[in-house]
């Protein structure tokens, strides 16, 4: 959905002019791309009025051209549409109940969530309380092993109230305590009566509903269905990296009265973040979101790796850390899209190819000695020939990992001793990052 959308911007942007018909078209190809994503019909017909008359009739303000005035409407419209302001998430002592119908990913959700809190600086634990899935609370302990954090179940016990009960006892200790409810196919009967049950006897701060991207509008028939049902204070919304109706639910949520507070990006722990409008159709219209790529790179860069950063003392041990700094950060399709690109697109399967050439480089660095890392200049053909057989690689492989970090080493000598940093974005960046620029 959202790559069309962009499609449409750009072929709108490539036109001479901006007149009546190239906004009609821009119209259009959006009008076709939401319904598409399974957006309700009313509110693509309310979001393409808005669009036109606004383009058409509004007077355009000093500074910009007609069609970046075009734009500009078509972006904060879509920020409208799709939610409008950033929530507010409480960092603070709270119980917080997660429900959902099964496939919404619940149980990986909780997990993510309680990792979220955990790198805010409370301490958290999460309760299994789903007595009718098979391992699930097998799967919840594995994921909590996975990322350290506490979690709390019984296999053997068959009322979840009792297991709630328990484990609120059991984890009193921590600041955020998480429970993971169980689901159905359906908002039945016996699964009303179940959560109202755990909703009396939990008391929860909040109460998120957990939505798969996948659904499209059908997300706001069951936001309407469970706030009915316990008063829901928000939804997180899942499979946000590949789903083609991630727009139809968040929309249709938006429509339902209850705000998205959370997106899930994708598979693993850290893929989480908060649903802000803004920064969301900024990314979807290509603009990018550098202030959220200086958040992820705070959380994985410490000050002593960025004042490293800044001396210019640059060798394979630097790189090595580089590298495993942007793998925390997420993928590189995900990086990119965080990036003010202007509409140019890097194919997936290059990036991907990519991904996988650091992940091999990684492999080559460990196989060779301290020394060598420190001093990498001191690798020759024999070398490389015993590097490339301890990492399972042709020579011509390590020969391709020294070009590209000689071409890093090169541009990072022009920074030594943080001068280019002192001026423009780099500035503000490692700022952040150190907490002390040196002037």
């Amino acid at each position: 959905m959202f790559n069309k959308i962009k499609d449409a911007l750009n072929k709108f942007a490539r036109l001479g002019v901006a007149d009546k018909n190239a906004v009609d078209e821009l119209v259009r190809d959006i009008q076709r791309t939401l319904i598409a994503s399974d957006v309700d019909v009313k509110l693509v017909f309310e979001l393409s009025k808005n669009i036109k008359e606004k383009a058409l009739d509004e007077k355009i303000p000093a500074g910009l051209t007609r069609r970046e005035h075009v734009v500009d409407i078509v972006y904060k419209e879509l920020v409208r549409f799709l939610g409008e302001k950033k929530p507010d998430i409480r960092l603070a002592k709270q119980k917080i109940l997660l429900l959902g119908l099964y496939g919404s990913g619940k149980t990986t959700t909780t997990a993510k969530l309680a990792k979220y809190f955990t790198k805010k600086g409370l301490s958290c634990g999460v309760i299994s309380c789903d007595v009718w899935r098979p391992a699930a609370y097998e799967q919840l302990k594995q994921l909590s092993e996975e990322i350290s954090i506490e979690a709390y179940g019984d296999p053997k016990e068959k009322d979840p109230v009792k297991i709630v009960k328990d484990g609120l006892e059991a984890l009193k200790a921590k600041e955020v305590i998480i429970v993971d409810s169980a689901g159905r196919s359906a908002l039945d009967n016996e699964l009303r009566q179940e959560l109202k049950k755990i909703n009396d006897i939990l008391k929860p701060d909040e109460k998120l509903l957990i939505l798969s991207g996948d659904i499209g509008q059908a997300a706001g028939t069951q936001a309407k269905e469970f706030n009915e049902l316990v008063g829901l204070s928000g939804v997180i919304i899942t499979k946000m990296d590949s789903s083609a109706k991630g727009g139809g639910a968040l929309s249709a949520c938006y429509a339902a009265g209850v705000k998205t507070k959370f997106i899930g990006t994708g598979e693993k722990p850290d893929d989480i973040e908060i649903y802000d409008p803004v920064k969301f159709v900024s990314r979807l219209l290509g603009m990018g979101d550098l202030e959220g790529l200086l958040e992820k790179a705070k959380e994985v860069m410490s000050p002593q790796k960025a004042e490293e950063l800044m001396s210019g003392e640059f060798n394979l041990n630097t790189f090595y850390d580089q590298i495993e700094s942007m793998n925390k950060m997420g993928s590189l399709n995900k990086i990119m899209d965080m990036l003010p690109l202007g509409g140019v697109k890097i194919p997936k399967h290059l990036l991907n190819e990519q991904q996988g050439k650091m992940g091999k480089w990684r492999i080559m660095m460990d196989s060779m000695t301290k020394e060598e890392k420190k001093k990498p200049e001191l690798i020759d053909s024999q070398r490389i020939e015993r590097i490339a057989k301890g990492a399972g690689v042709q020579p011509p492989d390590v020969k391709e990992l020294m070009k590209n970090y000689k071409q890093v080493s090169k541009m990072m000598k022009k920074f030594k001793g943080g001068k280019a940093f002192k001026r423009g974005p780099f500035k503000e960046m490692f700022k952040s990052l150190k907490g002390n620029f040196p002037e």
